[in-house]
Parts: C-alpha cells; sequence; structure tokens
C-alpha cells in the first residue's frame, strides 16, 4: 500500500505483480481505492476493469484492444481532472502495451495495472513500457500480517502457518478440510491450467511431475540435470534437460517457484545452472504434497526465504571455499549459508537452524559464517523462542517468531 501511494502521479505505470489470488486486485479495487476517495478523488474517476472477467456490465468484451480503448476513453471526459484507471489481469489483452502507453501519455491520468505472469510483466518492462514502468510486487500474507486480529497464541499460530501458508483466500475458510481443498484447487483449476495455456505446453505430465520435484526439494540445491534424472528414477517421467529449464522457466514467469542462485562469496561469483528453489508460498508447496511431507526444517527455510524477498531484499545462496587439510591432504572444503540477504546497501549473511545446536555441533553451524572476513552482519535465526543476543565472534542469535514479528530486527 505505501509502495502505492509513494508512486502515485509519478508518470510511470504502476505494475503490480505476483500470482494468481494473491491480493493484487484487492489491494488495487479495495484499499487503495479507499485511500484514493479519503483524499477527494471521486469515485466516477476511478475507472477499474478486471479482465479476467469475461464481460462488463454491459456485454462488452473488455479483452478486446479495440473494446478496452474506446471504454477508457469513454470515461475519461474531463481534461482538468485527474483520472486512476486499474486494469486488472492487463496479460489477457492482445497487444496491452500500446493501450497502456497511450493512456499513460495523458497528463491527468494515473495507470494501474496487475499481472500474473511476469513474462510480459517484469522482465520486458523496461522494453514494453519505455523506461517509464515501475513494479510492485505483492506476496502472500506474511506471518505478521496473518496475524493481524487474530487472539491465538502466536506458537499455535506459527502451526497453522506453515502448514496452510498465507494465501488470502485461506481466511474463507474455516475447517482443516476446507484449506486442504482450496489450496489443491488453486493448483488443479487455476495454477497448472493457466502455465499451459499460456506457454503452449504440451506435456502436463512431465509438467506437473516437475512441480511435484520441487515442492519435494525446497532448500536443496539442484539444477535441470539432477530434475531430469530425479523425473526419471522415482516418477518415471522422461524428459530433456531443455524441456525441464523451460518449465522450470515458465513455472518462475507464474510467480509460483523463485530460484536463489548459489555464489562463491570468496570469489564474487555466480555458480552457473545451479540453484535452490523456494515456493511462492510453504501452504500451496505442501497442499500440492497432499501434506505428506511436513519437514519443518526445509519448511522453516522456505518461510525465512519469502520473508526476506517480501522485505524487499535480493537473495542468494552462499558459499565459502577453504583450504583444509584432511586425511593428511590438502582439501578444497565448500561450506553453505543459507542466504545472503541484499538491498543493494545493506548486505545480511543468514543461517536458519531449526533447533539451536550444542556447542559441539555449533562449531560446525557456524563454520561458514566465522570464514567471512568483511563486515556486514552474520545472522542464525533459529526455530527456539530466544531473546537476541550476540556471540563472542559477532554473530547474532535470534528466534525465528521475532524475525518474522519484527521487520526492523536485522538491524
Amino acid at each position: 500500500m505505501q509502495q502505492l501511494i509513494d508512486r502515485r502521479d509519478n508518470g510511470e505505470v504502476k505494475i503490480i505483480t505476483g500470482p494468481r489470488r494473491c491480493g493484487k486486485s484487492w489491494l488495487l479495487s479495495h484499499i487503495y481505492k479507499d485511500y484514493l476517495l479519503s483524499q477527494g478523488i471521486k469515485e466516477s474517476n476511478i475507472i477499474s476493469v478486471s479482465l479476467d472477467v469475461d464481460e462488463d456490465e454491459e456485454g462488452n468484451d473488455l479483452t478486446d484492444p479495440n473494446k478496452l480503448k474506446a471504454y477508457l476513453h469513454e470515461h475519461i471526459t474531463n481534461k482538468e481532472e485527474n483520472y486512476y484507471v486499474f486494469l486488472d489481469e492487463i496479460q489477457e489483452v492482445k497487444g496491452f502495451e500500446r493501450i497502456v502507453n497511450g493512456i499513460n501519455l495523458h497528463d491527468n491520468v494515473d495507470v494501474y495495472i496487475t499481472g500474473s505472469n511476469s513474462k510480459f510483466l517484469s522482465s520486458d518492462i523496461r522494453t514494453i513500457f519505455r523506461g517509464r514502468g515501475d513494479e510492485v510486487r505483492v506476496f502472500p500474507l506474511s506471518f505478521k500480517e496473518f496475524c493481524s486480529d487474530r487472539t491465538e497464541l502466536k506458537n499455535e499460530l506459527w502451526k497453522e502457518y506453515y502448514t496452510y501458508g498465507g494465501m488470502p483466500g485461506l481466511l474463507k475458510q474455516h475447517t482443516a478440510e476446507q484449506k486442504a481443498k482450496y489450496l489443491q484447487r488453486l493448483w488443479e483449476k487455476t495454477y497448472i491450467d493457466d502455465v499451459i495455456e499460456r506457454n503452449n505446453v504440451k506435456n502436463r505430465q512431465a509438467l506437473e511431475s516437475l512441480v511435484d520435484a520441487l515442492c519435494s526439494s525446497i532448500g536443496s540445491l539442484t539444477n535441470p540435470n539432477r530434475i531430469t534424472k530425479i523425473l526419471e528414477s522415482v516418477q518415471h517421467v522422461k524428459v530433456d534437460d531443455e524441456t525441464i529449464n523451460f518449465y522450470i522457466g515458465y513455472l518462475q514467469n507464474a510467480f509460483l517457484f523463485e530460484g536463489a542462485k548459489r555464489f562463491n562469496i570468496k570469489g564474487n561469483k555466480y555458480y552457473e545452472s545451479i540453484a535452490k528453489y523456494y515456493s511462492i508460498d510453504v501452504g500451496l508447496r505442501n497442499a500440492r504434497l497432499n501434506f505428506r511431507q511436513q519437514e519443518i526444517t526445509h519448511i522453516m527455510e522456505n518461510v525465512i526465504y519469502n520473508e526476506l524477498r517480501t522485505r524487499g531484499y535480493l537473495v542468494d545462496v552462499g558459499v565459502i571455499e577453504s583450504r583444509e587439510i584432511r586425511n593428511e591432504k590438502m582439501e578444497y572444503i565448500q561450506y553453505e549459508v543459507d542466504f545472503i540477504a541484499t538491498n543493494g546497501i545493506e548486505k545480511y549473511y543468514i543461517q536458519s537452524a531449526y533447533v539451536l545446536p550444542d556447542e559441539d555441533k555449533r562449531e560446525q553451524e557456524l563454520k561458514s559464517l566465522k570464514r567471512i572476513n568483511d563486515s556486514f552482519r552474520k545472522i542464525v535465526i533459529v526455530g527456539d523462542d530466544i531473546a537476541t543476543y550476540t556471540d563472542n565472534n559477532g554473530i547474532v542469535f535470534m528466534g525465528l517468531l521475532q524475525f518474522l514479528d519484527n521487520e526492523d530486527i536485522l538491524g
């Protein structure tokens, strides 16, 4: 909401992206609209069009670019007044960029669009909108948002959150059965069908098997070749590496998964093709696996990743290489850092540890952080409810719920 307020009347197209059913439409048509009305904007000057609905109230198919253009010009009638145009699921309109760019040229028109596919609305923003596109990313509810107006104990809310996630539609589902079925319907009737239709996917079985494999391996290093072997050996699905690479791209473009690249901290370079993939929502991930694989360590890692992304950080997976003598031989050893989070100014090295290890195991857990020589903050997030403290090595320990509840806790 604040991002939209900060961008109001800035002359750029505001592009609200995120997975289907994550709240993009509600943000514009209710929350932001109410804000504009409170600022004195007349309701007739807020033009809202939902393009995933077949027809408007007069029976016009506004996914037809000519009809949409005519509709907008009919409603923008006074050059002396400001208008706010909301176009929901704009990718449903063929050639939408010409219409959007044309409307945005009017000095008295502020344009906001939403889209559920980054192929059209993220990677090509600069080209499509001639450098005048400004993206605002919407995620499912964070844990803090999920807890708003709830009176249950935080630990009970956490159990619900790590099981069913933060899709806003869950607020209307009252039983465990309803929540599970709602999430499974999203996969079956919305996400899979949308990816197949939009990208003309021929092998539905391979795509669905890939989704299952990614959900099963969240937080694990992988690449298309490894996934191909898993699909063949476990699910008996034959598909080549190139196809898997394309399908992963389709799922990322639909905002269903994100890949964190592997970065060599000392070498200051990325490893090609190796990444960890995380689900945009742990509830969707769990539902896809029929709630069978409830590994709290991996789920916690996924939640931390999503929280960092929600707070605006870019996230990589870190690697520290070290030369050590083992078995009387000098060897190169690689130590993993779960997350490198940066926003261009600040940088944090973060380890996820569900259980705070004892002294012997703690040394092993901290080896990667201790080998980083720069001055950026090093943090261990643990599942235990602990008071935040800093050890003698300058490494900060904090509890998971404290991290999720306080956006400023990283320092």
